[in-house]
């Protein structure tokens, strides 16, 4: 019986029971202090504790779930994977106990034939709190079970809560067993590995006050109405029917090692070592498909950082299998097909599912190698008991390589080693401490200490009327300079005031803030900048320019109107891009950011790659059609399920309220939520000129245009270049450009001819160089200053032409020269030098030391540099002094 086939099974055998069937909900999880749902329960959760009403009595369910916190673990063992689906059937204050079990017991026990999974009466067993009597009693009743098969357990197996105070109860749990050959006779409290649990029955009935331990809490008294949770672990049950040893071996799962099997050349069950490696695959492959399925994208923070984990760690899996080459393109398909059934969205959607995966594995694959190798130098370099590689390698393996810190652990664990992860952490926590500090200094300073606004807010938001008018008469509630609340600035001083009202936008959504004048009796001041410092509190830093303003002054604030025009282009120019990123790349170009102000927008996407110069040239031309079609800009209020229902576009990550405005341009061209101020109609936005187009980061790329004038002024000033070159090579402007190419390839042809000429020149003086050799003790040395030079690979050439000349004795030949002012240094020498010791590698090192810089290489070829020209005598003497 096929995966799908259980899970369909199981949902038309409650819907069939009165249940309302639920869909999955996505595996990120709603709440933001957990990366991805670990249970079945999640989404019925508000319901289960009370917080919320149900809207109904009985639901049920099958979970995707992603399990994050043993990754490293995966393969080891074949009890558990990354993700996993967890079928569930809930009640909410409906049924209870008995109906719980008798459902069960239906569902595992009914024959195929009539909907049920079939499973032997007789090879089932059950669980029951030791102090839940009447759970014993309806098992007799309701079902074939003997007490025999019937065992009690604690707290510690039997008891579910939250580790709260709260909702909790006992739990009645149903295990199979596989038979003698997989361990010994007497039920799960015996052997767990025999008896594999298959159904959790979980009672809520209790209201616990105080929660010390799994096993320590107190109970308060009864639940007013109680509540069924259960969950049934969907691969696990799958094993059981397929007659396979284990999840790894599912229809869901397997497929992914047969084909990671044959890419490596390996046959599935002979090697456990390489086995293992299997089994991540496939459980990597598989969970990076329902993880990017469900919207998340690579990264180093959160879901992203466990995406690329995943990820990188089936990649490194394939490479200790002995597959160097890209491996997703072919494994990827595969459990797709493998999943289809299941969740049908995962094959309409593969094209951008695949190319995130695809793009992250081709990022990898560049660094992996050098990583590997900077790991191998590392480890090798460590001596007597010091067994630990340094944050600071670690921190360039993950700065640098792309190596999750979790990957280099992995790698120092199966060499022996260890690895300093607080130097890591510290050098991390350093690196983002200076990265919010950069920010800050781009915000103009940021606001450490919140306590002043957080006071303002109290008193209730300030309402922002900027939508439908530049001006209006306010008041001050506050003003705050540097975290501290005040009462007044007067001319020259700055700070942020905050008004009862405002028009001004506040930066955020990618949109620059507005700029203005806030005026009164006797004052003015400029409006430099608008920022939400707490959410609902929009501060105005503002510059006095004259006299003085005042807590509780009323006030004029104005908007500069052409900022706000130039802004609101921009923002309309950035839809109509995002719109045409669409229709040109696909529906996989997705926002990834973005950033609006007058005359300019920026606009990141996710696309894994550099799309043709055709299809940049037409994205621009779609959205000045648009602006030539002058569609209407309107803006509608709504819920956010309706907006989605109506196709506006939300960015993936954002948190958005229940109430949200949608921004729509020519009806199906564009429509998006969005919080920010655009123009009446796409005309107003005037011409958009693309100024570039380049990758930004793994799988995301950027766009950058001028709107309006600026766009303008930016094709006139390119007009007047084409003009100039046109009258400069005195051909038509059309030919500027084959013109211009026909002039590179000459002039580089005539560079490649002065590199020959120059490279013959110095061969020609390789005579010279020999002529004027010295014997230093039993070593012939050749010494060649050759002054300024094109580039190291003229010295190089030169050495090791001298080096074959003087193949047959015993020979150092020394090459310097100076390149861009810097020196730079290639030793060589002969066999019979190297027998006697004599190593190019670490007489170039001396050499470089003397240089005031640093090289290496190999035995018989090394090459280093500096940055001190005047030292080439001193360098040159210490290579002397080294072979004497």
């Amino acid at each position: 019986m096929k995966t799908a086939e259980i899970k369909q099974r199981w949902l038309d055998y409650f819907e069939a029971n009165g249940h309302t069937v639920v869909p999955s909900a996505s595996v990120i999880s709603s709440d933001p202090s957990i990366l991805f749902n670990i249970a079945g329960m999640v989404q019925f959760i508000p319901y289960l504790t009370g917080r919320e009403p149900a809207p109904f009595n009985r639901a049920t369910s099958v979970q995707k779930c992603v399990r994050t916190g043993d990754i490293e673990e995966v393969g080891k063992t074949t009890r558990h994977g990354t993700f996993f689906q967890m079928n569930g059937n809930f009640s909410f204050g409906d049924y209870f106990k008995r109906d719980a079990i008798k459902f069960a017991w239906g569902l595992l026990t009914n024959p195929v034939a009539e909907g049920g999974l079939g499973f032997d009466p007789e090879r089932l067993w059950s669980t029951v709190h030791e102090d839940d009597a009447e759970t014993i009693d309806m098992w007799l009743e309701e079902t074939s079970i003997p007490r025999e098969r019937i065992q009690l357990r604690d707290n510690e197996d039997n008891f579910w809560h939250t580790g709260q105070p709260g909702p909790g109860g006992y739990c009645s749990e149903i295990y199979f067993d596989r038979g003698p050959a997989y361990g010994v006779e007497g039920g799960p409290v015996a052997d767990e590995d025999r008896y594999i649990e298959i159904w959790n029955l979980v009672f809520m009935e209790f209201e616990l006050s105080e929660v010390r331990s799994k096993v320590d809490f107190d109970i308060a008294g009864d639940l007013p109405a109680k509540n069924i949770d259960t969950g049934m672990g969907l691969e696990r049950v799958a094993f059981l029917l397929q007659g396979v040893e284990n999840m790894y071996e599912i229809d869901e799962v397997f497929p992914v090692i047969e084909a990671a099997s044959r890419l490596a050349g390996r046959n599935y069950g002979e090697d456990e070592l390489a086995d293992v490696q299997l089994r991540v695959v496939a459980d990597h492959v598989r969970s990076a498909l329902i993880i990017i399925g469900d919207g998340v994208r690579p990264g180093n923070e959160g879901r992203g950082y466990i995406l690329r984990r995943l990820l990188r760690r089936a990649v490194r899996a394939m490479r200790l299998l002995g597959v160097k080459e890209e491996v997703l393109p072919e494994l990827l398909p595969v459990s797709m097909q493998a999943m289809k059934l299941s969740y049908p969205e995962l094959e309409t959607d593969f094209d951008r599912i695949s190319r995130v995966a695809f793009a992250e594995e081709k990022a990898f694959l560049r660094t992996l190698e050098s990583g590997t190798q900077l790991f191998a130098n590392a480890a090798q370099s460590l001596s007597g008991d010091n067994k630990t590689i340094s944050g600071d390698i670690a921190f360039a393996l993950h700065d640098t390589h792309g190596f999750p810190i979790d990957l280099t652990l992995e790698m120092a664990s199966e060499a022996g080693l260890n690895v300093d992860e607080s130097g890591f952490r510290e050098l991390m926590s350093e690196q983002r401490t200076r990265a919010k500090a950069d920010a800050k200094a781009k915000k103009g300073g940021g606001h450490a200490d919140l306590s002043a606004y957080s006071a303002l807010l109290e008193d209730g938001a300030s309402e922002f009327v900027g939508y439908d008018r530049l001006e209006a008469d306010s008041r001050v509630r506050g003003i705050v300079t540097d975290g501290v609340a005040a009462e007044v600035l007067t001319t020259g001083q700055s700070g942020d005031v905050v008004l009862d009202l405002t028009p001004f936008y506040a930066e955020s959504g990618g949109q620059r803030a507005d700029v203005g004048l806030i005026s009164g009796h006797g004052f003015t001041a400029r409006v430099t900048d608008v920022q939400n410092p707490v959410k609902g509190l929009p501060a105005h830093r503002v510059e006095v320019i004259d006299g003085e303003l005042r807590v509780g002054d009323e006030v004029l604030a104005a908007v500069d109107h052409d900022h706000r025009f130039q802004g609101a282009q921009a923002h309309t120019a950035t839809h109509l891009v995002h719109a045409a990123l669409r229709e040109i790349l696909g529906s996989h170009a997705v926002q990834a950011g973005s950033l609006n102000q007058p005359g300019y927008m920026r606009f990141d996407y996710s696309f894994p790659e550099a799309p043709s110069t055709q299809m940049r040239s037409e994205i621009e031309e779609v959205a000045n059609l648009a602006v030539r079609s002058n569609y209407e800009v309107g803006t509608e209020y709504m819920s956010f399920d309706d907006a989605k229902k109506s196709g506006a576009m939300a960015l993936f990550g954002e948190k958005y309220p229940n109430v949200v405005r949608v921004v729509d341009i020519g009806g199906p061209f564009s429509r998006e939520l969005c919080g920010g101020t655009h123009v009446g109609a796409s005309a107003e936005v005037g011409p958009i000129s693309v100024l570039s187009e380049a990758s930004v980061g793994s799988g995301v790329r950027r766009i950058e245009a001028a709107v309006g004038m600026d766009a303008f002024r930016s094709l006139a000033a390119e007009r007047t270049i084409v003009s100039s070159l046109s009258e400069m090579l005195k051909v038509p402007g059309t030919d500027v450009t084959s013109r211009v190419s026909d002039l590179m390839s000459r002039l580089k042809d005539a560079e490649k001819e002065i590199a020959r000429l120059n490279a013959q020149q110095l061969l020609a003086s390789a005579g010279k160089f020999l002529d004027e050799a010295q014997t230093v003790g039993q070593t012939l040395f050749v010494q060649a200053e050759l002054g300024d030079i094109a580039n190291a690979g003229d010295i190089r050439t030169l050495v090791t032409d001298l080096r074959n000349r003087v193949s047959d004795r015993q020979a150092v030949i020394v090459g310097i020269g100076v390149s861009n002012g810097k020196p730079v240094v290639v030793i060589a020498t002969t066999e019979a030098a190297r027998t006697a010791g004599l190593q190019a590698g670490k007489l170039v090192s001396l050499a470089c030391g003397e240089l005031g810089g640093g090289g290496g290489g190999k035995p018989d070829l090394a090459q280093g540099g500096g940055s001190n020209p005047a030292a080439i005598p001193s360098a040159i003497a210490a290579v002397k002094a080294a072979i004497q």
